[in-house]
């Protein structure tokens, strides 16, 4: 397999022509910010999966490098729109779109983006641009479903912690999946190597949400994080970490948690949670669910009938995406 710098490079010198194009397009103020948000980069690990995925059915990963863009888009259309449910301030350590715009400037360069993530599969022959179209589509509903999930979950007194699993897997493991499913379609193997390789993705996304979620509370100002550190805290959102130290509390703790929820945003909120998180000793839990997950991933990569280098290759990313807090 080639080396991920060769992939990660293949990738982005496929972005820059596209990116590149975008410099004269108008009106401004709709491709401004989509250029914007593409130049904060971001671990493109959607993209690189992709082209994996291909190579290591036999494909050549060139040929995946316009669907590797539809997800890359795709995810970046979805990134805007979240910050502005969420009100969120930064997006890799950067100006959010609605911030460093407006919020109409910032749902209608999504808006675009969206089109657009579709509209570079069209380079595909009909007969692969038809299964690429039906993945991709599938999952794009997916994710909607699981933002929604996630609204939903603001007005809920009680969520269960399943629940959140499965907002997750379709708000965020979904696409890891597809893109990875969309390489092996594109090398051309069988349906079953497709969904193998697709829930070594699912599983690997909730793993490196639960993660995600986990860095978002106990993570150091220094660690390039690049989201605002106890966001999540800060605006009550039901994460992993909130559910599962509610499952586990006292009735005494129970309480204690309705009164830092009751509080206005500030950094006294964020200890006051953190306190109780360490109580209930949340991040080692948190990270044995991720560890569950990374397992279910790697058994699914294990069935796979490919090399053992091939194999190596796809652990390794994984390891290296997972191991931000170990």
């Amino acid at each position: 397999m080639k080396d991920l710098s060769v992939l990660s490079g293949l990738f982005a010198d496929h972005l820059s022509t596209y990116t590149a194009a975008l410099s004269g397009q108008k009106p401004r103020e709709l491709y401004e910010p989509e250029e914007y948000i593409l130049s904060l980069g971001g671990k493109r690990l959607r993209p690189l999966l992709a082209l994996m995925a291909c190579e290591v059915f036999n494909g050549a990963p060139e040929k995946a490098l316009d669907a590797a863009l539809a997800v890359e888009l795709f995810h970046n259309f979805s990134l805007v729109h979240d910050d502005i449910l969420d009100a969120a301030p930064l997006r890799r350590g950067k100006e959010t779109i609605h911030t460093r715009w407006n919020q109409n400037i910032a749902i209608l360069s999504g808006d675009v983006m969206l089109v657009k993530s579709m509209q570079v599969l069209a380079s595909y022959e009909p007969e692969l641009y038809v299964a690429l179209c039906k993945t991709f589509q599938i999952t794009a509903v997916e994710v909607c479903e699981g933002q929604q999930m996630d609204m939903n979950f603001e007005s809920t007194e009680v969520v269960q912690v399943t629940d959140y699993i499965e907002m997750i897997s379709r708000k965020t493991a979904v696409l890891l999946g597809c893109s990875l499913q969309m390489g092996a379609i594109i090398a051309g193997t069988s349906a079953e190597n497709q969904k193998l390789i697709y829930e070594f993705g699912r599983h690997l996304g909730i793993a490196f949400q639960l993660l995600d979620d986990l860095l978002d509370a106990f993570a150091t100002e220094d660690s390039g994080f690049g989201k605002q550190i106890g966001g999540d805290i800060l605006a009550n959102k039901k994460t992993y970490l909130l559910l599962k130290a509610i499952e586990l509390a006292t009735a005494e703790q129970k309480s204690e948690i309705a009164t830092i929820l009751a509080l206005p945003p500030s950094q006294e909120k964020v200890v006051a949670m953190l306190r109780l998180y360490h109580e209930l000793s949340i991040a080692a839990i948190c990270r044995q669910e991720a560890d569950h997950h990374t397992s279910s991933a790697i058994a699914s990569l294990e069935a796979l009938p490919i090399s053992a280098d091939h194999k190596a290759a796809l652990q390794g990313f994984a390891n290296q995406l997972l191991n931000r807090l170990y």
